[in-house]
């Protein structure tokens, strides 16, 4: 892939109104995968679980890993969650959300299969 092309699916073209703008959608917090955005909503409050990330976690074959947008500022996961997704084999990568939809955009641009849960910038 030429390094101008866009890669193959959802990429976050910049930020909007406290989220994510995606094909010209803004969502408040968003769930990526190499097929699909999805507004993302979970029970804000309660620590994050892997079933809060189902959809993006149905891939097939499952994710390398998960770039996990913790928001303004970065937040470790909960270690249960982090311990789920390693037994299923997907590595979790928790920054800063800004910091997450620019590694979502150049790990795509490297077409690895990945998905991504941003939570919103404020």
């Amino acid at each position: 892939m030429d390094r101008q092309e866009t890669p193959p699916g959802p990429v976050v073209d910049g930020f909007a109104d406290g989220g994510f703008s995606v094909a010209g959608r803004v969502y408040r917090a968003v769930l990526l995968t190499p097929e699909a955005a999805l507004e993302w909503r979970w029970e804000e409050g309660r620590p994050l679980a892997a079933a809060d990330l189902a959809p993006a976690l149905a891939l097939s074959p499952p994710p390398e890993f998960l770039v996990l947008g913790t928001g303004p500022r970065l937040v470790q996961p909960p270690r249960p969650l982090v311990r789920e997704l390693e037994a299923r084999g997907i590595g979790v990568e928790a920054m800063d959300s800004r910091a997450a939809a620019r590694t979502w955009g150049l790990l795509r641009g490297e077409e690895r299969w990945i998905a991504a849960a941003l939570m919103p910038l404020g």
